[in-house]
């Protein structure tokens, strides 16, 4: 049974600003999509596949490119089409039971351990599943106009993140589905309840921050530091919060 992961790349980046793609902005000096997969090469024997824009001229001039660990593919104009593309190169290599991992680009600040629990604890599983936290603030239902139109119960809302891990073969048929029906999943637990199946939700961390705003590199860069030096002194990594 192998492991890979997917990472669509291939945002352009004009709804966060500024010149150049939110992937390779810059966070303590490096781009966020070199963190993001420094996280996740660290998790030995898996494959990763990073698909890009067609027209991406960053992701050549960063010395990653040239890691034989990784493969580029063409992404798509939405995230699943990207996933839906990367699963398609895997189609001669990649077994209906093998694992695939989708990971935001834009969050750098995963944990390897908890991709590592994620891995064991969905072992097993028919289906798969996903990390995630319980929602913390007061979730409110909003019209168009602005208006509050209610406030939720937030007891069983959990907030998504990734890495979202599924097989292979169930992944690749829900996203395909979901595409030729013209429905866009925003994740691809998405795609997957669609066809009626239940993934499970696993316990995750609050700092797995996805940057998806410019006041975001502040806080996503005091994470990466704060946890470089947990790190450095072996302390735990509860300290870096």
């Amino acid at each position: 049974m192998n492991f890979w992961f997917v990472v669509p790349a291939a945002g352009v980046g004009t709804r966060f600003g500024g010149d150049r793609p939110k992937q390779y902005v810059p966070i303590n000096g490096r781009p966020v999509i070199t963190h993001t997969l420094e996280r996740l090469l660290a998790i030995r024997g898996a494959g990763v596949l990073v698909a890009l824009h067609p027209d991406d001229d960053w992701w050549p001039s960063l010395a990653m490119a040239g890691d034989p660990r990784i493969e580029t593919v063409a992404g798509g104009e939405h995230r699943a089409e990207s996933v839906a593309n990367a699963l398609a190169a895997l189609a001669d290599r990649a077994g209906g039971d093998d694992w695939v991992l989708v990971h935001d680009v834009a969050r750098p600040c995963v944990d390897p351990a908890d991709i590592s629990r994620l891995m064991e604890v969905l072992a097993n599983d028919p289906v798969g599943g996903i990390l995630g936290v319980p929602l913390a603030d007061t979730a409110k239902r909003v019209a168009p106009s602005g208006i509050i139109e209610g406030t939720e119960d937030r007891t069983r809302l959990w907030a998504a993140q990734t890495p979202q891990m599924f097989r292979y073969g169930l992944l690749r048929e829900a996203l395909g589905r979901a595409l030729a029906a013209g429905i866009v999943p925003t994740d691809e637990s998405a795609a997957l309840e669609r066809m009626g199946l239940s993934p499970k939700m696993i316990q995750g961390r609050a700092d797995n921050l996805k940057l998806t705003r410019p006041e975001d590199v502040v806080v996503i860069g005091a994470i990466l530091e704060a946890q470089a030096d947990a790190a450095a002194t072996g302390a735990p990594r509860e300290q870096a919060l």
